[in-house]
């Protein structure tokens, strides 16, 4: 099979201090990352949500993505659309939306829930993304005016109400926040939640080599537009103890990771690195990885000032408005 080049992830560790997360982010955008994701979990104890890291590197960066994951059963779908086109418009342009979906007794016990099975979560992940991308397109491009004259700062013809009834949950719009710089931020979801969710790029896992490109080719005749590998990285050091995960699991050299990607390449889009240790691991895929990789024609890197969408090749969708929907 043909290889081409790939876009590379990279997950950065949630127990970065402030200090430390600035200086991984701008290590990983100068190696040519396309995006960074910010893991996040409603059990994730005393600190910053991932939204909140990705806003912080927000003005630090001018062409990694920056995508936080949120998870659906315990995020206010209103608050969500908000803090990711706000973070769209703080980054101009780079954000993405990983989306969780933790549908466990102890996940919903911390918003007074219980516990959700697999054709309820399933229709939660569905309605939480369909109503979030409603009200990302509830204000038109144009609807800020800012006309000192008459002192409007933004015309109501071009704001749009939003009604929906969930099962578990109502949103009245229009949104608080103007349509995102991308129009709707990039979604990111896994091959179990595509159908619900609909995603830009689909995240598939793996027992092994042959198994991820079995899921990639079923990604794509399901329709994904884009397909990313998700793979754990140990890299010259003892495997260790891991949570188990349905991702591609190396363990090895530098070299041979690159060798891996290579092979990826012929199957998926991209790749999304899963470090075992940020501090450690993180130099060795910027200093010696990525520029393999590059040196092979095999790494697509993002441009300064591009969007999210411009990098990974997405175009911008049109409001559903503007095509005459109804929402």
């Amino acid at each position: 099979m043909t290889s081409h080049s790939l876009h590379v992830a990279v997950e950065l560790d949630g127990e970065l201090s402030p200090g430390a997360l600035a200086g991984t982010v701008t290590t990983a955008e100068r190696a040519g990352f396309t995006f960074a994701t910010f893991d996040d979990s409603p059990l994730g104890g005393p600190r910053l949500d991932a939204t909140t890291r990705a806003a912080f590197v927000a003005t630090l960066t001018d062409r990694l993505g920056l995508a936080p994951a949120s998870n659906v059963t315990t995020a206010e779908p209103f608050h969500l659309a908000a803090q990711l086109a706000s973070l769209d418009h703080a980054s101009h342009g780079r954000a993405a939306w990983v989306v969780g979906a933790d549908g466990s007794a102890e996940a919903l016990a911390t918003v007074g829930g219980s516990r959700l099975g697999p054709d309820a979560l399933h229709h939660e992940v569905a309605e939480v993304v369909e109503v979030v991308r409603r009200l990302w397109d509830s204000w038109d491009d144009d609807a800020v005016v800012k006309d000192v004259a008459t002192g409007r700062y933004l015309d109501p013809d071009r704001v749009h109400h939003v009604g929906f009834t969930g099962t578990r949950f109502s949103v009245k719009g229009p949104s608080i926040t103007p349509r995102p710089p991308q129009g709707r931020p990039v979604v990111l979801a896994s091959d179990a939640l595509a159908e619900a969710a609909r995603p830009d790029i689909v995240l598939v896992g793996g027992a092994g080599l042959d198994d991820v490109r079995n899921r990639a080719r079923r990604a794509r005749d399901t329709g994904a537009r884009l397909v990313f590998a998700e793979v754990d990285v140990v890299l010259d050091a003892p495997a260790g103890r891991r949570p188990q995960q349905d991702r591609l699991r190396y363990t090895g050299s530098a070299p041979g990771l690159t060798e891996l990607l290579g092979w990826l390449a012929t199957s998926v889009d991209g790749v999304r690195l899963h470090p075992a240790t940020t501090a450690a691991d993180l130099p060795v895929l910027a200093g010696e990885v990525l520029p393999a990789l590059r040196t092979e024609g095999l790494l697509t890197s993002p441009e300064p000032g591009a969007t999210l969408r411009e990098s990974l090749g997405l175009g911008r969708p049109v409001s559903l408005f503007a095509t005459g929907g109804a929402a």
